[in-house]
């Protein structure tokens, strides 16, 4: 599968991708399985660019975090809801 491309902006990463749908396109369910991983990937790629600086960086980090703090919101509320969740 492939993995799209870390984008050049932050808050092109703040919305998770759609949590079924990542975890449907995988063959085994882990722990490991992230909507996020784009914002993940874009964080880290920053850091590469930036010779590890952090500060350079934190704006993707917070992307990273809403990004985090969406997606669990979104599986509580479909828990809340009684819609099924992949995992």
């Amino acid at each position: 599968m492939s993995t799209p491309s870390p984008s050049n902006s932050p808050q092109d990463n703040v919305k998770p991708a759609d949590y079924k749908n990542v975890f449907a396109a995988r063959q085994s369910y882990t722990q490991h399985t992230d909507p996020c991983e784009h914002a993940a990937k874009a964080s880290l790629s920053c850091m590469d660019r930036n010779d590890y600086n952090r500060d350079n960086c934190m704006d993707y980090f917070q992307a990273y975090r809403d990004c985090k703090k969406a997606w669990l919101e979104q599986r509580r509320e479909d828990r809340r809801a009684g819609r099924p969740t992949p995992v």
